[in-house]
């Protein structure tokens, strides 16, 4: 399995010479091996529903409702993982490994991965180099 991380998704809601790239790669791929984490729908669905929340007008909801709107059909085409049991285990052993740099929803989106043997999509090597055992490819560049 292939798990987008959010980056390689903003990718793909943006368009342009990164997702021309992405593309074919992912057409190459039976479409039930592509997936992404609950993890990312939270931190793209955190950011319109703040946005609603900060409308002042009915008129200033229509943008943000309509972005809403756009990101459920978006992820509707792919399945999203889910953090279950398997990853909290994960996410706790990968706590107790102290790798600071790395931010709480990366280290979940990467608990996610462990807990399903599933490959990353991902611009982060940096950091996602640094979880052992974590497979992650980068397949915007």
């Amino acid at each position: 399995m292939y798990i987008l991380d959010t980056d390689h998704l903003t990718a793909l809601q943006r368009g342009g010479a990164h997702a021309q790239r992405l593309l074919p790669r992912l057409d190459e791929v039976p479409p039930e091996e592509i997936a992404v984490t609950i993890v990312s729908v939270e931190e793209q669905l955190r950011g319109w529903l703040e946005e609603i929340h900060r409308a002042r007008n009915p008129q200033a909801m229509i943008a943000p409702y309509t972005r809403l709107h756009d990101l459920i059909l978006f992820f509707s085409a792919w399945p999203v993982v889910p953090f279950d049991e398997a990853a909290r285990d994960e996410l706790v052993r990968l706590q107790k490994m102290r790798l600071r740099s790395i931010g709480p929803y990366d280290m979940r989106i990467a608990a996610i991965c462990l807990a399903n043997d599933a490959t990353l999509l991902s611009s982060n090597l940096v950091d996602f180099s640094r979880i052992a055992d974590l497979t992650v490819e980068d397949w915007l560049e």
